[in-house]
């Protein structure tokens, strides 16, 4: 039934005069990503332009909603985002695979917000999760939520290695009540990651806590999106499983840099009736 009802959000029309609003909204809302062994400040620092400036034939687009990159990389991006709007954003906690010690996950965390982070994507312990130690993860991300202080807390499930929508279930309701501000299905390291079918599941988590507690929790899909089209769907199921108040960065993301192109390119047709080359747009 989950994979029915995601299905039929790809079915809903949507028209020419609302696709450009629709796209600008996505744009909005992406994460654009670095967490490569070779990433360095000069690639951090040209990200973030595109951040600010998505695009230079068309001012009138919005900036992203964050740059992420390793905790190293924080203090430069801040540097090169200052007084923009965009967001930086840090992984931590032993990304991606999650199997360090607390203590360490904990400094690796102080250090991204002391950096500058205004936003860390932990990643939780899918082996004591999945070995039915759900406790422990329980206080490893309370733990870590508190390490944040005022930054925000995204918390990645690892769904592809999750195994079930009912684990995925059970792993999204345990990451909000132990104080997550977003759930996030992937690292963008596992296959599958983000589908429409988990990100269904994770958004009924949210409904339900919020209709039990009037608590706004947010959501990134992440991995997998890179199709402006494929993003539309998720604004669709955003819309009829959240309602509008969701359709905003600060309760929606995408984990998903390799979109943004295609974005810009979708974008480009409807200002301009055809599609710029692909070497217009640049991969950081």
């Amino acid at each position: 039934m989950v994979d029915a009802r995601a299905a039929s959000f790809t079915k809903r029309s949507i028209k020419t005069s609302m696709k450009d609003a629709g796209l600008r909204i996505v744009l909005s809302m992406v994460d654009l990503t670095t967490l490569e062994g070779k990433d360095s400040a000069e690639k951090v620092r040209s990200l973030c332009r595109k951040a600010i400036t998505p695009d230079i034939n068309d001012l009138t687009l919005p900036h992203v909603a964050a740059v992420c990159v390793y905790p190293e990389l924080v203090t430069t991006a801040k540097e090169a985002l200052a007084g923009s709007g965009v967001r930086v954003a840090s992984v931590a906690t032993g990304f991606p695979s999650g199997q360090f010690p607390i203590d360490v996950r904990l400094e690796d965390t102080r250090r991204a917000v002391e950096a500058g982070a205004d936003e860390i994507d932990m990643v939780i312990s899918r082996g004591s999760f999945l070995a039915g130690d759900r406790g422990k993860v329980y206080d490893e991300i309370a733990s870590i939520k508190e390490a944040c202080g005022d930054a925000h807390l995204k918390v990645i499930l690892e769904t592809g290695e999750l195994e079930t929508y009912d684990l995925v279930r059970a792993a999204s309701d345990l990451a909000i009540h132990a104080g997550a501000d977003f759930i996030k299905t992937s690292t963008g390291k596992v296959s599958p990651a983000a589908t429409m079918s988990v990100t269904l599941v994770m958004l009924e988590a949210i409904r339900d806590h919020y209709l039990s507690t009037g608590v706004r929790i947010g959501m990134k899909p992440a991995g997998g999106i890179s199709k402006a089209k494929l993003s539309l769907h998720y604004l669709v199921m955003v819309k009829e499983t959240l309602g509008d108040e969701w359709l905003d960065p600060g309760l929606f993301r995408f984990g998903a840099s390799s979109l943004t192109n295609d974005l810009l390119m979708q974008l480009a047709k409807l200002r301009e009736g055809r599609y710029p080359a692909k070497h217009d747009f640049s991969d950081a």
